[in-house]
């Protein structure tokens, strides 16, 4: 018997679905249902590193090839060294790609029937998507603890103190936080894995053109436009401001409140799209 099996909240002894004892209510089995589905993906994880590893390959490898190969080459509008503007791009659009690895994630358990097993027991609705984040920031977290370690290693330094630094890593995370659900969404919406796959076509270009590599300020007019209003964008500057890192400050309002838009936009995603995505769910036992 799983651990979902023999969790009261999914095997019909739930009080809140059954009407049996009242000792516990809606929310302790909404938290109850999440903790059995984070634990759930955690072990995933656990039985399968090598996940962890593939997803840190790309921004690893980037970091190695614009650090070093293409480094010497670009600029930093006001100066400073090129590796110390880059780390905090790539720490934002590290958090930015993971939305895809979720979708991936949900779409291949709704193909191998897991979704359905869920949709089949009594938890509460919110459990798939809310366990699903939970485990997601966990990893997240970890992904950039041992992105941190290897920036740290080829030489990127936080200068800003330690606080400012935490509230650097937090911003990360938030953003990271209210793509989940993007994610969540669009793996409960395509068919297959292989069109979840497909969505890094649309997902690659929305975080490059973005303050990731290069400031704003140095693309074409529109497209230094799009890329200081996206959310990745005000992430990235924010962290900088917080690490002591060069800032690209191109002069828009956007870029001039970086902080607060760092904040405004994780909240607007995940007002959009949990509903939507906990919405979702329930539209598929329909």
């Amino acid at each position: 018997m799983t651990t979902l099996e023999k969790n009261p909240a999914v095997t019909g002894k739930n009080p809140a679905v059954t009407g049996g004892g009242r000792e516990h209510g809606l929310a302790y089995w909404a938290v109850s249902d999440c903790w059995n589905i984070t634990r759930r993906t955690l072990t995933h994880y656990q039985r399968h590193p090598s996940a962890i590893v593939w997803q840190l390959g790309f921004p690893i490898l980037s970091v190695l090839l614009y650090g070093y190969i293409f480094g010497s080459a670009m600029k930093v509008p006001g100066g400073g060294d090129y590796r110390e503007f880059l780390m905090p791009g790539m720490f934002a659009m590290t958090m930015a790609m993971g939305f895809m690895n979720t979708a991936v994630a949900v779409v291949t358990d709704a193909g191998q029937g897991v979704v359905d097993r869920f949709r089949s027991m009594p938890m509460a609705p919110s459990a798939f998507a809310s366990g699903r984040g939970v485990a997601d920031l966990v990893v997240a977290a970890a992904e950039l603890t041992i992105l941190a370690v290897t920036a740290l290693l080829i030489g990127w330094r936080a200068g800003g103190g330690v606080m400012p630094a935490l509230g650097a890593f937090g911003l990360l995370l938030l953003l990271r936080f209210s793509l989940i659900w993007v994610g969540v969404w669009l793996g409960l919406l395509v068919p297959t894995p292989e069109a979840a796959g497909g969505l890094y076509a649309v997902a690659f270009p929305l975080t490059m053109i973005s303050s990731t590599f290069v400031a704003p300020s140095l693309m074409p007019g529109w497209l230094g436009t799009v890329a200081a209003w996206n959310p990745l964008s005000s992430t990235a500057t924010a962290t900088r401001e917080l690490f002591g890192n060069p800032v690209a400050g191109g002069g828009t309002w956007v870029e001039e409140h970086a902080l607060l838009m760092a904040v405004v936009w994780p909240v607007v995603i995940t007002l959009v799209f949990l509903p939507l995505a906990v919405r979702r769910f329930r539209l598929l036992s329909r």
